[in-house]
């Protein structure tokens, strides 16, 4: 039987508590057919607790942002990190989503002793690091991380609405509504959207056009 420290990264589960600081890890966007998918990486100040932390998804926009702004305001250090599009159809969205975690773990000013991420399997690290089903809802540092990481990823999606006001990724946050779809359908892919995904690369299939990429102008005929 392999030793508990021969398992590669992505089986690691830890059974014991190591003294040090602790990186709370989630990520936001690894369903929509367009944008970067955004991992946080968190290490809370025990000294200044944070009241309210949840499941991003479980909060409403305005409960987000307030504690997006108390976060950024009490943690210890808080880091984003991102894949883009194109890392998304080159090395496909799990793959991307690990990437992302790892830079926003790389990004951290401050070095924790141990990691602990959402889901079911953690990016390679160089520290300690433990997948936690359900953590965000769970462990305040991964719920914290989860809010980060959904405010940014939402603030991206608006900014794409300015850039490309017909899709209405400010409403749907580039995810697969019924709205967006009929979008995809009536003005192509623009630069935003992931090919590898079915809806987009359907569409591309059928030889739509790809809109102008400034807001303001019409896609071809």
């Amino acid at each position: 039987m392999r030793s508990r420290k021969s398992l590669p990264p992505e089986q690691l589960a830890l059974g014991w508590t190591t003294p040090g600081l602790l990186a709370g890890v989630d990520e936001a966007g690894r369903g929509p057919l367009a944008g970067p998918v955004v991992a946080a990486a968190v290490i809370l100040d025990e000294l200044r607790p944070i009241k309210g932390l949840a499941d991003s998804k479980q909060l409403s926009p305005l409960r987000r942002e307030r504690l997006y702004d108390q976060i950024r305001a009490s943690a210890l250090c808080v880091s984003i990190g991102s894949a883009s599009v194109e890392e998304i159809d080159h090395i496909n969205i799990l793959q991307a989503t690990m990437l992302a975690m790892r830079r926003a773990v790389e990004g951290l000013r401050l070095l924790p002793q141990r990691v602990v991420v959402d889901g079911n399997r953690v990016p390679v690290l160089r520290v300690q690091a433990e997948a936690i089903v359900r953590g965000d809802v769970t462990v305040p540092s991964i719920s914290a991380a989860s809010i980060i990481a959904k405010v940014h990823r939402d603030r991206l999606c608006a900014e794409l609405h300015q850039r490309y006001p017909h899709y209405g990724f400010e409403l749907h946050k580039g995810y697969a509504t019924a709205a967006h779809l009929d979008a995809l359908q009536r003005h192509g892919a623009c630069p935003e959207h992931r090919r590898s995904f079915a809806p987009v690369s359907l569409v591309l299939q059928r030889g739509a056009v790809e809109p102008a990429t400034r807001h303001g102008e019409e896609a071809g005929p």
